[in-house]
């Protein structure tokens, strides 16, 4: 049964930003799909539901080629698979994606309320991460950018105060001659949560970028690792080494999807499969 709250559904983002303002006991739904569970098993006592869906300004989803793409916070997952400009240009994210839930939920579910929803294990933030996506955030004190790696601060925790709502999502524009892409392992097939997620690109320099999911109390972007390997040179022989120094890089737990061993295995796997991936398509 869900407890009583007041329901508002601003149509410009100031009213919503106004809403924000007044009440610190206001829960954002978008697509609502992690929301409404938590209503429902009474996890939150929510007394305001602020719905964004019916803002022009969070219904965003522009490319502009030189600067890059631009993605709101109404955005469902199911346009990132759709459009072309992700499937050309942001594979990883496309792949990632491609992944998550069914299509059903693909149809409700957002990119913004993905990353709001700061689950460690999410499919979305290791690709985001390794495209240096920045976070747009608005009050009504006014509107910052917050870098990706640096929004997450722990287990369903992120920098958003009370006031404060996600407006969207911007990824740089690689450029040309780069790739990328997402592999998981979960416990079953299907629609099924992971158990390790890694998103590696190349970039236009030849640089490896490295993203990965449910190893820490947050997704990671592992900037050290790419440094050494970028040190290295990408080859068949340095990839390998990174596969299993990689391992020094994260802190898995034991939980009921994985062992912290298996965790630790998995991670260099996915990474290797990845990289050989990648450099099998420049050959």
């Amino acid at each position: 049964m869900l407890s009583q709250f007041d329901y508002v559904k601003p149509l410009v983002l100031d009213e919503a930003l106004d809403v924000l303002s007044r009440d610190t006991d206001t829960y954002i739904l978008a697509g609502g799909t992690d929301l409404l569970i938590m209503l429902r098993h009474e996890l939150i006592n929510a007394r305001h539901i602020l719905d964004i869906k019916a803002i022009p300004e969070l219904k965003v989803f522009s490319y502009v080629e030189g600067k890059g793409l631009e993605i709101g916070a109404n955005v469902v997952v199911n346009k990132l698979i759709e459009s072309e400009v992700v499937r050309d240009n942001y594979k990883a994210l496309h792949d990632a994606a491609s992944c998550l839930a069914s299509y059903q939920l693909r149809n409700r579910a957002t990119l913004v309320g993905n990353i709001c929803n700061a689950s460690p294990g999410a499919d979305l933030p290791p690709a985001l991460l390794i495209y240096n996506a920045t976070v747009k955030i608005a009050s009504k004190d006014g509107v910052r950018t917050v870098p990706l790696k640096e929004f997450f601060t722990g287990v369903k925790k992120t920098q958003l105060t009370k006031h404060e709502l996600v407006v969207s999502v911007f990824l740089p524009e690689p450029g040309q001659d780069d790739d990328s892409c997402y592999l998981r392992q979960t416990r079953l097939k299907g629609h099924d949560l992971s158990t390790v997620g890694v998103a590696c690109r190349i970039d236009k320099n030849g640089k490896a970028c490295i993203g990965i999911n449910a190893v820490a109390i947050t997704p990671l972007r592992l900037t050290a690792l790419e440094d050494e390997l970028n040190a290295k040179g990408i080859t068949e022989e340095s990839i390998l080494w990174a596969a299993d120094e990689i391992k020094n890089h994260i802190r898995p737990i034991s939980d009921v999807r994985s062992s912290k061993e298996y965790r630790l295995h998995m991670a260099g796997v996915l990474f290797k499969r990845c990289m050989m991936q990648l450099m099998d398509k420049e050959a």
